[in-house]
Protein backbone atom coordinates (compact mmCIF):
# COMPACT_ATOMS: atom_id res chain seq x y z
CA UNK A 1 0.00 0.00 0.00
CA UNK A 2 1.59 3.56 -0.93
CA UNK A 3 1.94 6.60 1.12
CA UNK A 4 -1.14 8.14 -0.86
CA UNK A 5 -3.84 5.23 -0.57
CA UNK A 6 -2.50 4.57 3.03
CA UNK A 7 -3.10 8.19 3.82
CA UNK A 8 -6.50 8.33 2.51
CA UNK A 9 -7.29 4.69 3.73
CA UNK A 10 -6.24 5.40 7.05
CA UNK A 11 -4.72 8.52 8.15
CA UNK A 12 -7.67 11.09 7.05
CA UNK A 13 -10.14 8.59 9.06
CA UNK A 14 -8.06 8.80 11.95
CA UNK A 15 -7.58 12.72 12.04
CA UNK A 16 -11.50 13.82 11.18
CA UNK A 17 -12.58 11.32 13.46
CA UNK A 18 -10.28 12.05 16.34
CA UNK A 19 -9.78 15.77 15.51
CA UNK A 20 -14.00 16.41 15.95
CA UNK A 21 -14.04 13.93 19.41
CA UNK A 22 -11.02 16.17 20.68
CA UNK A 23 -12.15 19.53 19.62
CA UNK A 24 -15.41 18.73 21.15
CA UNK A 25 -13.72 18.14 24.58
CA UNK A 26 -11.82 21.04 24.20
CA UNK A 27 -14.47 23.34 23.34
CA UNK A 28 -16.58 22.01 26.79
CA UNK A 29 -13.57 23.73 28.62
CA UNK A 30 -13.41 26.91 26.59
CA UNK A 31 -17.09 27.61 26.75
CA UNK A 32 -17.48 26.87 30.51
CA UNK A 33 -14.36 29.44 30.90
CA UNK A 34 -16.02 31.80 28.85
CA UNK A 35 -19.29 31.74 31.00
CA UNK A 36 -17.49 32.77 34.56
CA UNK A 37 -15.37 35.06 33.00
CA UNK A 38 -12.03 33.62 32.16
CA UNK A 39 -9.92 34.91 29.06
CA UNK A 40 -8.79 32.03 26.77
CA UNK A 41 -6.07 33.05 25.35
CA UNK A 42 -5.18 29.38 22.60
CA UNK A 43 -8.00 26.96 21.55
CA UNK A 44 -5.22 24.49 19.94
CA UNK A 45 -6.12 21.04 18.24
CA UNK A 46 -3.16 19.72 18.31
CA UNK A 47 0.63 20.12 19.65
CA UNK A 48 3.20 21.74 18.56
CA UNK A 49 4.15 24.78 16.02
CA UNK A 50 1.12 25.72 14.50
CA UNK A 51 0.25 24.76 10.96
CA UNK A 52 -2.56 27.98 10.19
CA UNK A 53 -5.25 29.43 12.23
CA UNK A 54 -6.35 32.77 13.24
CA UNK A 55 -7.57 35.31 16.22
CA UNK A 56 -11.08 35.95 16.86
CA UNK A 57 -12.46 39.58 18.44
CA UNK A 58 -11.99 38.18 22.05
CA UNK A 59 -7.99 37.81 21.60
CA UNK A 60 -8.42 33.94 21.03
CA UNK A 61 -5.94 32.17 18.69
CA UNK A 62 -7.96 29.05 17.02
CA UNK A 63 -5.34 26.82 15.34
CA UNK A 64 -4.28 23.91 14.60
CA UNK A 65 -0.97 22.36 15.28
CA UNK A 66 1.54 19.92 13.67
CA UNK A 67 1.00 16.59 16.04
CA UNK A 68 -2.51 15.67 16.00
CA UNK A 69 -2.69 13.33 18.67
CA UNK A 70 -4.89 15.80 21.40
CA UNK A 71 -5.47 19.41 21.86
CA UNK A 72 -5.56 22.15 24.60
CA UNK A 73 -7.28 25.36 25.91
CA UNK A 74 -4.80 27.80 27.49
CA UNK A 75 -6.00 30.16 29.64
CA UNK A 76 -5.27 33.66 30.95
CA UNK A 77 -3.50 32.61 34.32
CA UNK A 78 -2.71 29.34 34.45
CA UNK A 79 0.57 28.03 35.65
CA UNK A 80 2.74 26.31 34.30
CA UNK A 81 1.47 22.53 35.83
CA UNK A 82 -1.75 23.27 34.06
CA UNK A 83 -5.22 24.83 35.10
CA UNK A 84 -3.58 26.30 37.83
CA UNK A 85 -4.56 26.83 41.44
CA UNK A 86 -6.89 30.02 42.78
CA UNK A 87 -5.44 33.19 44.59
CA UNK A 88 -2.64 33.90 42.95
CA UNK A 89 -4.48 36.68 40.53
CA UNK A 90 -6.10 39.75 40.81
CA UNK A 91 -7.33 39.98 37.34
CA UNK A 92 -11.26 39.12 37.20
CA UNK A 93 -10.32 37.86 33.58
CA UNK A 94 -7.58 35.53 35.33
CA UNK A 95 -8.23 31.69 35.56
CA UNK A 96 -6.66 31.43 38.90
CA UNK A 97 -8.90 34.48 40.40
CA UNK A 98 -12.01 32.44 39.99
CA UNK A 99 -13.20 30.15 42.92
CA UNK A 100 -12.17 26.49 42.86
CA UNK A 101 -15.79 25.26 42.51
CA UNK A 102 -15.95 27.85 38.94
CA UNK A 103 -12.09 26.36 37.97
CA UNK A 104 -14.04 22.54 39.01
CA UNK A 105 -16.62 23.25 36.82
CA UNK A 106 -14.31 24.34 33.32
CA UNK A 107 -11.97 21.03 34.02
CA UNK A 108 -15.13 19.02 33.92
CA UNK A 109 -16.78 20.51 31.09
CA UNK A 110 -14.26 18.86 28.74
CA UNK A 111 -15.23 14.91 30.05
CA UNK A 112 -18.50 16.16 29.97
CA UNK A 113 -18.72 17.50 26.56
CA UNK A 114 -17.64 14.31 25.39
CA UNK A 115 -20.24 12.37 27.14
CA UNK A 116 -22.78 14.79 25.96
CA UNK A 117 -21.48 14.21 22.10
CA UNK A 118 -21.75 10.27 22.57
CA UNK A 119 -25.59 10.85 23.97
CA UNK A 120 -26.07 13.33 20.95
CA UNK A 121 -24.57 10.02 18.54
CA UNK A 122 -26.24 8.07 19.80
CA UNK A 123 -29.76 9.21 20.42
CA UNK A 124 -30.01 9.99 16.70
CA UNK A 125 -28.41 6.51 15.72
CA UNK A 126 -31.42 4.96 17.43
CA UNK A 127 -33.94 7.35 16.11
CA UNK A 128 -32.98 7.31 12.26
CA UNK A 129 -31.40 3.59 12.35
CA UNK A 130 -32.34 1.86 15.33
CA UNK A 131 -29.98 -0.53 17.55
CA UNK A 132 -29.07 -4.04 16.26
CA UNK A 133 -31.51 -6.47 18.55
CA UNK A 134 -31.86 -10.16 18.95
CA UNK A 135 -34.05 -12.15 21.15
CA UNK A 136 -31.85 -14.02 23.98
CA UNK A 137 -33.52 -17.11 22.05
CA UNK A 138 -31.21 -20.11 21.38
CA UNK A 139 -31.16 -20.34 17.03
CA UNK A 140 -28.84 -23.68 17.26
CA UNK A 141 -26.70 -25.41 20.03
CA UNK A 142 -23.15 -26.03 18.88
CA UNK A 143 -22.51 -30.28 19.89
CA UNK A 144 -19.34 -30.73 22.58
CA UNK A 145 -20.21 -27.23 23.80
CA UNK A 146 -21.37 -26.03 27.51
CA UNK A 147 -24.81 -24.99 26.45
CA UNK A 148 -25.13 -28.88 25.18
CA UNK A 149 -24.13 -30.55 28.12
CA UNK A 150 -26.28 -28.42 30.12
CA UNK A 151 -29.25 -29.44 27.82
CA UNK A 152 -30.25 -26.26 26.56
CA UNK A 153 -32.45 -26.24 23.46
CA UNK A 154 -33.24 -24.91 20.42
CA UNK A 155 -36.29 -22.17 20.86
CA UNK A 156 -35.07 -21.63 24.54
CA UNK A 157 -35.39 -18.38 25.62
CA UNK A 158 -33.08 -17.10 28.52
CA UNK A 159 -34.62 -14.67 30.76
CA UNK A 160 -31.84 -14.25 33.31
CA UNK A 161 -28.03 -15.24 34.43
CA UNK A 162 -27.94 -14.91 38.13
CA UNK A 163 -30.73 -12.92 38.74
CA UNK A 164 -29.81 -10.12 36.24
CA UNK A 165 -32.61 -10.02 33.65
CA UNK A 166 -31.52 -10.65 29.55
CA UNK A 167 -33.50 -8.65 27.19
CA UNK A 168 -31.33 -9.63 24.60
CA UNK A 169 -28.99 -11.58 23.17
CA UNK A 170 -25.88 -9.03 23.11
CA UNK A 171 -26.62 -8.32 26.63
CA UNK A 172 -26.20 -12.18 27.01
CA UNK A 173 -23.35 -12.76 25.13
CA UNK A 174 -21.31 -9.63 26.85
CA UNK A 175 -22.11 -11.22 30.30
CA UNK A 176 -20.89 -14.59 28.95
CA UNK A 177 -17.93 -13.46 27.15
CA UNK A 178 -16.67 -11.40 30.57
CA UNK A 179 -17.06 -14.58 32.87
CA UNK A 180 -14.79 -17.58 31.45
CA UNK A 181 -14.01 -20.73 33.83
CA UNK A 182 -17.25 -19.00 36.16
CA UNK A 183 -20.06 -21.41 36.79
CA UNK A 184 -23.65 -19.16 35.78
CA UNK A 185 -27.28 -19.87 36.51
CA UNK A 186 -29.17 -19.20 34.14
CA UNK A 187 -33.08 -19.19 33.88
CA UNK A 188 -34.55 -20.04 30.62
CA UNK A 189 -38.08 -20.39 29.52
CA UNK A 190 -38.83 -23.58 27.59
CA UNK A 191 -42.37 -24.57 26.48
CA UNK A 192 -44.30 -21.90 28.71
CA UNK A 193 -42.22 -23.18 31.88
CA UNK A 194 -38.94 -22.34 33.94
CA UNK A 195 -36.06 -23.82 34.83
CA UNK A 196 -32.54 -22.83 35.77
CA UNK A 197 -29.46 -24.66 34.49
CA UNK A 198 -25.58 -23.78 35.85
CA UNK A 199 -23.45 -23.33 32.65
CA UNK A 200 -19.72 -22.88 32.81
CA UNK A 201 -18.78 -20.41 29.69
CA UNK A 202 -15.58 -22.56 28.01
CA UNK A 203 -12.16 -20.03 27.93
CA UNK A 204 -11.30 -19.48 24.47
CA UNK A 205 -8.52 -17.11 23.47
CA UNK A 206 -9.23 -15.36 20.26
CA UNK A 207 -6.33 -13.93 17.59
CA UNK A 208 -6.82 -10.12 16.85
CA UNK A 209 -5.35 -7.85 14.84
CA UNK A 210 -3.85 -6.16 17.94
CA UNK A 211 -2.73 -9.28 20.63
CA UNK A 212 -5.05 -12.18 22.06
CA UNK A 213 -8.94 -11.70 23.85
CA UNK A 214 -9.68 -13.90 26.66
CA UNK A 215 -13.52 -14.61 26.96
CA UNK A 216 -16.28 -17.26 27.48
CA UNK A 217 -18.47 -19.22 25.44
CA UNK A 218 -20.97 -21.57 25.94
CA UNK A 219 -21.42 -22.44 22.17
CA UNK A 220 -25.36 -21.15 21.39
CA UNK A 221 -26.39 -19.25 18.28
CA UNK A 222 -28.88 -16.40 17.70
CA UNK A 223 -31.64 -16.81 16.01
CA UNK A 224 -31.79 -13.77 14.30
CA UNK A 225 -31.70 -9.86 14.73
CA UNK A 226 -33.12 -6.82 13.48
CA UNK A 227 -33.24 -2.77 14.10
CA UNK A 228 -35.21 -1.48 15.93
CA UNK A 229 -35.81 2.20 16.12
CA UNK A 230 -36.71 4.38 19.74
CA UNK A 231 -39.18 6.98 19.73
CA UNK A 232 -37.40 10.37 19.70
CA UNK A 233 -38.79 10.53 23.31
CA UNK A 234 -37.01 7.18 25.34
CA UNK A 235 -33.83 7.66 22.38
CA UNK A 236 -31.81 9.82 24.98
CA UNK A 237 -32.58 7.82 27.92
CA UNK A 238 -31.63 4.76 26.25
CA UNK A 239 -28.44 6.44 25.00
CA UNK A 240 -27.38 7.47 28.49
CA UNK A 241 -27.91 3.82 29.10
CA UNK A 242 -26.11 2.52 26.71
CA UNK A 243 -23.31 5.14 27.30
CA UNK A 244 -23.43 4.28 30.93
CA UNK A 245 -23.23 0.51 29.76
CA UNK A 246 -19.57 1.24 27.84
CA UNK A 247 -18.26 3.39 30.81
CA UNK A 248 -19.06 0.42 33.18
CA UNK A 249 -17.61 -2.48 30.81
CA UNK A 250 -14.29 -0.51 29.82
CA UNK A 251 -14.04 -0.04 33.88
CA UNK A 252 -14.44 -3.97 34.08
CA UNK A 253 -11.95 -4.46 31.65
CA UNK A 254 -9.28 -1.94 33.13
CA UNK A 255 -9.74 -3.73 36.54
CA UNK A 256 -9.28 -7.14 35.46
CA UNK A 257 -6.06 -6.21 33.65
CA UNK A 258 -4.96 -4.93 37.16
CA UNK A 259 -6.03 -7.73 38.68
CA UNK A 260 -4.27 -9.93 35.98
CA UNK A 261 -7.08 -11.65 35.00
CA UNK A 262 -7.24 -10.01 31.88
CA UNK A 263 -4.26 -9.50 29.47
CA UNK A 264 -2.77 -6.13 29.10
CA UNK A 265 -2.32 -6.75 25.17
CA UNK A 266 -5.80 -5.24 24.58
CA UNK A 267 -4.42 -1.58 25.18
CA UNK A 268 -3.83 0.42 22.15
CA UNK A 269 -2.71 3.50 21.25
CA UNK A 270 -2.65 6.43 18.29
CA UNK A 271 -1.68 3.52 16.11
CA UNK A 272 -4.76 1.18 17.31
CA UNK A 273 -7.10 3.85 16.81
CA UNK A 274 -6.07 5.09 13.35
CA UNK A 275 -6.33 1.48 11.72
CA UNK A 276 -9.86 1.34 13.39
CA UNK A 277 -10.78 4.55 12.15
CA UNK A 278 -9.34 3.62 8.42
CA UNK A 279 -11.06 0.12 8.62
CA UNK A 280 -14.82 1.15 10.22
CA UNK A 281 -14.46 4.48 7.86
CA UNK A 282 -14.19 2.15 5.16
CA UNK A 283 -17.49 0.37 6.09
CA UNK A 284 -19.39 4.03 6.25
CA UNK A 285 -21.18 6.46 7.77
CA UNK A 286 -22.93 4.60 10.16
CA UNK A 287 -20.13 2.79 11.61
CA UNK A 288 -18.22 5.55 12.04
CA UNK A 289 -20.93 7.66 13.85
CA UNK A 290 -21.05 4.46 15.98
CA UNK A 291 -16.58 4.77 16.22
CA UNK A 292 -17.26 8.63 17.23
CA UNK A 293 -19.59 8.04 20.09
CA UNK A 294 -17.55 4.79 21.63
CA UNK A 295 -14.33 7.10 20.92
CA UNK A 296 -15.51 10.02 22.76
CA UNK A 297 -16.76 7.84 25.50
CA UNK A 298 -13.56 6.81 26.41
CA UNK A 299 -11.28 9.86 26.16
CA UNK A 300 -14.30 11.66 28.40
CA UNK A 301 -13.66 8.51 30.88
CA UNK A 302 -10.07 8.38 30.85
CA UNK A 303 -9.32 12.36 31.71
CA UNK A 304 -11.59 11.70 34.56
CA UNK A 305 -9.12 8.84 35.94
CA UNK A 306 -7.43 10.98 39.09
CA UNK A 307 -4.20 11.26 37.61
CA UNK A 308 -2.61 14.69 37.75
CA UNK A 309 -1.78 16.11 34.49
CA UNK A 310 -5.10 14.72 33.34
CA UNK A 311 -8.64 16.36 34.50
CA UNK A 312 -9.25 14.00 36.54
CA UNK A 313 -5.88 14.96 38.42
CA UNK A 314 -7.16 18.50 38.62
CA UNK A 315 -10.58 18.19 39.69
CA UNK A 316 -8.78 15.77 42.64
CA UNK A 317 -6.56 18.86 43.48
CA UNK A 318 -9.33 21.14 43.58
CA UNK A 319 -11.38 18.75 45.60
CA UNK A 320 -8.25 18.78 48.04
CA UNK A 321 -8.26 22.93 48.19
CA UNK A 322 -12.24 23.32 48.53
CA UNK A 323 -11.45 20.87 51.62
CA UNK A 324 -8.73 22.49 53.29
CA UNK A 325 -9.33 25.87 52.27
CA UNK A 326 -6.31 26.54 50.58
CA UNK A 327 -4.42 25.32 47.74
CA UNK A 328 -1.49 22.80 47.85
CA UNK A 329 1.80 23.77 47.61
CA UNK A 330 3.29 25.12 44.25
CA UNK A 331 5.81 22.46 45.13
CA UNK A 332 3.33 19.64 46.01
CA UNK A 333 1.66 20.74 43.30
CA UNK A 334 4.86 20.30 40.75
CA UNK A 335 5.53 17.07 42.05
CA UNK A 336 2.40 15.70 41.54
CA UNK A 337 2.19 17.40 38.01
CA UNK A 338 5.59 15.36 37.35
CA UNK A 339 4.63 11.95 38.80
CA UNK A 340 1.23 12.45 36.56
CA UNK A 341 3.30 13.40 33.29
CA UNK A 342 5.61 10.49 33.82
CA UNK A 343 2.61 8.09 34.15
CA UNK A 344 0.69 9.27 31.13
CA UNK A 345 4.07 9.25 29.01
CA UNK A 346 4.33 5.67 30.63
CA UNK A 347 1.79 4.11 29.53
CA UNK A 348 1.29 5.89 26.31
CA UNK A 349 4.46 4.17 25.40
CA UNK A 350 3.57 0.85 26.92
CA UNK A 351 0.12 1.53 24.51
CA UNK A 352 2.52 1.85 21.69
CA UNK A 353 4.57 -0.91 21.90
CA UNK A 354 1.63 -2.73 22.13
CA UNK A 355 0.53 -1.42 18.90
CA UNK A 356 3.87 -1.92 17.42
CA UNK A 357 3.99 -5.45 18.52
CA UNK A 358 0.39 -6.48 17.44
CA UNK A 359 0.66 -4.79 14.08
CA UNK A 360 4.02 -7.46 13.69
CA UNK A 361 6.21 -3.79 12.51
CA UNK A 362 9.37 -5.80 14.58
CA UNK A 363 8.67 -8.71 12.74
CA UNK A 364 8.60 -6.64 9.46
CA UNK A 365 11.88 -4.75 9.89
CA UNK A 366 13.10 -8.15 10.91
CA UNK A 367 12.86 -9.52 7.47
Amino acid sequence: MDLITTFFAYLLPFLIILSIVVFVHEFGHYWVARRVGVRVEVFSIGFGPELFGWTDRRGTRWKFSLVPLGGYVRMYGETDAGWGQGGSSVDPESFAAKTVYQRMAVVAAGPASNFLLAILVLTLLFVFVGRPYAPAVVGDVLPDSPAAAAGLLPGDRIIAVDGEKIESFEQLQLYVRERPEVPLTFTVEREGRQLEVIITPRLEVIEEPFGKLRIGLIGITRTGFEFRRSSPLLAPFEAVGETLRMVGATLRALWQMVAGERGTEELGGPLRIAQMSGEIAQQGVLPALWFVAILSINLGLINLFPIPMLDGGHLLLYTIEALRGRPLSERSQEIAFRLGFALVISLLLFATWNDLRNLEIFDFLAD
